[in-house]
């Protein structure tokens, strides 16, 4: 499958980026590794009249440690680097340990903790040629107004699939988007939308810059868990991230999030209640990873069945649970 015609456009500052985004608007594409961006293309389900390339804006990349303050890491950090860092590795262990799983080392090489972020989400019906889209009658994401997934429907089911924004969100972390109307940060918890076709607040003449990870997160034992068909490159079809801080043997404080079972990466935010103050046992892991199981709302959007996508996020849970807690 060959790419459409571009323009391509290399802004050397943020500030040059985000006028080539107002002043493009709909018409432009992001390109940060272009992992997911160029498959999608050739796919034709974008086709910009540019693409907006990022790698030579040198603030954009890089793991940048702050006095009592934390961590940022910049948009265009490829996610072999956050893998690799012995600084994330040592105090925010989640984060490296999901950027480890995505896609192969050259996949890693190209891909970013940004575009990782944004990943457009997926369906088995809308990542797919033209001609096949076509042959089906198009979907609600992308050229149709009727829904494969839940038929009759008219919400799109389409499913985000990222790995690191489920360690993320167990990280509190925030983002820092720049636009026309200057700079916001937000708790990435905030960002996704749960919708699948309008899966994220980031407006056309939007960039996201920067990730903060919080010094209150730091050195909580962390642990990332998933699902795939092939083990060495593809998307998860299940994820569950754990990070937990313990005391005496007792979980001073956990948090859980789970992707790719749900059009946005999501907290379980009662899992924390459920852990905290407890000595982790068999039992209490298998409580946890009931309620994550609940929580996953997999339907029919990839190879494998929506039950057994739930069932592997109990499962995963309750060993992700059960190797923090032995950390």
């Amino acid at each position: 499958m060959s790419l459409p015609q571009f323009k391509f456009l290399r802004p050397r500052t943020v500030d040059e980026a985000v006028g080539d985004l107002a002043k493009h608007a709909a018409k432009v594409r992001i390109l940060a590794g272009g992992t997911d961006l160029i498959p999608s293309m050739q796919q034709k389900l974008f086709e910009p009249e540019y693409v907006l390339d990022l790698r030579r804006i040198p603030g954009l990349r890089g793991i940048r440690s702050q006095a009592n303050a934390g961590v940022e890491i910049g948009a265009a950090t490829p996610l072999s680097e956050i893998e690799r860092s012995s600084f994330l590795q040592g105090h925010y262990s989640v984060l490296s340990q999901a950027a480890a799983t995505v896609a192969s080392p050259l996949l890693r090489n190209m891909g970013t903790v940004g575009g990782n972020i944004c990943l457009d989400t997926r369906c088995l019906w809308y990542n797919q040629s033209l001609t096949w889209r076509k042959g089906c009658g198009f979907c609600i994401k992308k050229d149709g107004d009727l829904c494969h997934v839940a038929p009759g429907g008219t919400k799109c089911w389409a499913v985000f699939s990222g790995d690191t924004p489920a360690a993320l969100l167990c990280l509190e972390a925030e983002v820092e988007i720049v636009g026309p109307e200057g700079v916001r940060r937000m708790p990435l918890a905030q960002f996704y939308t749960g919708i699948g076709d309008n899966y994220r607040k980031l407006q056309p003449n939007e960039l996201l810059t920067r990730v903060f990870l919080p010094t209150s997160s730091a050195d909580y034992h962390g642990v990332y868990r998933k699902l795939r068909v092939r083990g060495s490159i593809d998307y998860p079809l299940a994820g569950v991230a754990v990070v937990m801080k313990r005391s005496n043997g007792h979980v001073v404080d956990a948090r859980l999030a789970i992707t790719a079972v749900n059009p946005a990466p999501m907290l379980v935010k009662a899992a924390s209640g459920i852990l905290a103050g407890k000595m982790v046992d068999d039992s209490l892991a298998e409580v946890v990873g009931d309620l994550a199981a609940r929580t996953a709302k997999p339907l029919t959007t990839s190879a494998l069945t929506p039950e057994y996508r739930r069932e592997m996020i109990r499962v995963f849970t309750k060993r992700a649970v059960l190797a923090a807690a032995s950390n």
